[in-house]
C-alpha cells in the first residue's frame, strides 16, 4: 500500500470523529485548518470516509461547499420510530413543485418560480422557509433586488440525498413540433 493511501485511513478517521461532533455542517476549509492539511487531502479523506460508510448506517452530506455526517436515509423511519419524532412532514403537490424548481434552478427568485409555474407562488415559499427546506441566499443585482433562494442541508435529509448533485437529471418535456399552417389569401 502506498504512504498516501496509508494516511487516507487515519486521516477518515479524524474527519469522521470531528463531523460526529460538529452541530453544523462544517467547510472543507475548516476541517483542513483543524487538522493542519491542506483541502485536497481534506476531499480525498472525505471520500475515503463515504467509501467506508457505504455498508453503515451514517452517510456523509453535502451541501453549500459543507459537509456534514448524517444518519442514512434508509433507516430515518427507524431512526424516528425510536426517538419518539413525528412522521416526516408531507408536502402538498404544489409544495413539492415550487421545491423541484427551487432545487433545480437555484438560486432563484421568486418571479421566476412563478413564471415557471404559471400561478403565485409566495404562500409555498413561506411554507418552505417555515419548514426550513429553502432559504434566502442573497439578492440579484436587476431591480428591485429581489431575493435568490435556494435549498438547505434538511432539504436533503428530507429528501434523503447527499448532495445536490444526486438529484435525477433534469428532462424538460419538449412540444410537440406542430406542421407549420399556411395561411391562404384569396
Amino acid at each position: 500500500m502506498a504512504e498516501s493511501e496509508n494516511n487516507l485511513a487515519p486521516l477518515a478517521a479524524k474527519l469522521e470523529a470531528l463531523l460526529f461532533v460538529t452541530a453544523e455542517p462544517a467547510q472543507t476549509s475548516q476541517l483542513a485548518a483543524a487538522l493542519e492539511t491542506t483541502t485536497t487531502e481534506i476531499e480525498q479523506g472525505l471520500k475515503a470516509l463515504e467509501a467506508s460508510l457505504e455498508s453503515r448506517g451514517l452517510r456523509i452530506q453535502r451541501h453549500g461547499g459543507r459537509v456534514q455526517l448524517t444518519t442514512a436515509p434508509e433507516y430515518a423511519e427507524l431512526v424516528e420510530r425510536f426517538l419518539g419524532l413525528e412522521a416526516t412532514t408531507r408536502l402538498s403537490r404544489s409544495a413539492l413543485e415550487t421545491l423541484a424548481i427551487i432545487a433545480f434552478q437555484q438560486p432563484v427568485t421568486r418571479p421566476q418560480v412563478d413564471q415557471i409555474r404559471g400561478v403565485n407562488s409566495d404562500s409555498m415559499m413561506k411554507n418552505l422557509l417555515n419548514k426550513g427546506l429553502i432559504i434566502e441566499a442573497g439578492r440579484t443585482d436587476g431591480p428591485g433586488r429581489p431575493i435568490l433562494y435556494s435549498t438547505t442541508p434538511e432539504f436533503l435529509q428530507h429528501f434523503g440525498i447527499n448532495s445536490i448533485r444526486d438529484l435525477p437529471p433534469l428532462e424538460l418535456a419538449q412540444e410537440e413540433e406542430k406542421p407549420e399552417v399556411s395561411l391562404l389569401k384569396g
